[in-house]
């Protein structure tokens, strides 16, 4: 029942079991403003209260707060933009696709100038010793890109924000919307006319 529930650490709601598929979003460090992100965790508490068991109300208000979320990190107005450098995306793609079949399936990612967007897959019936939760997947690949960008940027201290976002997508047709929303995520930003023209762009073959 523990990895069943849904609970909230820190700012964002983090519901994980342990065979799901995920939409992820992670950040770098210092990326938003602190006033901005207490505002808008303010305004979904808000309306969260108001809706109450309400399932379906409280998974809009959970979208139109990531949807807002993403706004402000595709301004870029705020912190670092590290991940413009391709060395340092570089690894970051690399760390993502060393993982596909050791420990999730890689359905899709998108690699922006201060956040990354992935799609992965904990696949059902693998032997309890390939199945991991969500949480020590990320940790993994946070910690091995934040010590070897570190490295490029000559510099300590944190790189990544502590906290990620995670979405457990429900079915095949909110797959397909997640997709394409991280493809499309340099072309909404203003950094790509077609999603294909991104060079830190994924999606398995045979998905599209």
């Amino acid at each position: 029942m523990g990895e069943e529930r849904t609970y909230f650490r820190r700012k964002l709601p983090h519901y994980q079991p342990k065979h799901a598929t995920y939409f992820i979003t992670f950040r770098l460090a210092e990326t938003l403003p602190g006033e901005a992100v207490e505002r808008l965790c303010g305004e979904r508490e808000m309306k969260l209260g108001l809706v109450g068991q309400d399932n379906i109300l409280s998974y809009k208000i959970h979208k139109q707060f990531f949807a807002k979320y993403d706004q402000l990190l595709n301004k870029g107005t705020h912190g670092p933009t590290w991940l413009k450098n391709d060395s340092i995306a570089k690894i970051v793609a690399d760390t993502i696709h060393y993982w596909d079949g050791k420990r999730y399936t890689l359905l899709c990612y998108c690699i922006m100038p201060n956040h990354v967007h992935l799609v992965i897959e904990n696949p059902v019936g693998q032997l309890d010793k390939l199945s991991y939760t969500l949480s020590p997947i990320l940790h993994s690949i946070k910690r091995y890109t934040a010590r070897e960008a570190n490295k490029i940027l000559q510099r300590s201290g944190a790189f990544w924000q502590h906290e990620s976002y995670d979405h457990v997508v429900r079915d095949g047709k909110e797959l397909e919307r997640v997709i394409w929303y991280v493809l499309n995520n340099p072309v909404k930003a203003g950094l790509a006319t077609d999603w294909q023209k991104w060079k830190w762009s994924f999606v398995r073959h045979d998905i599209y």
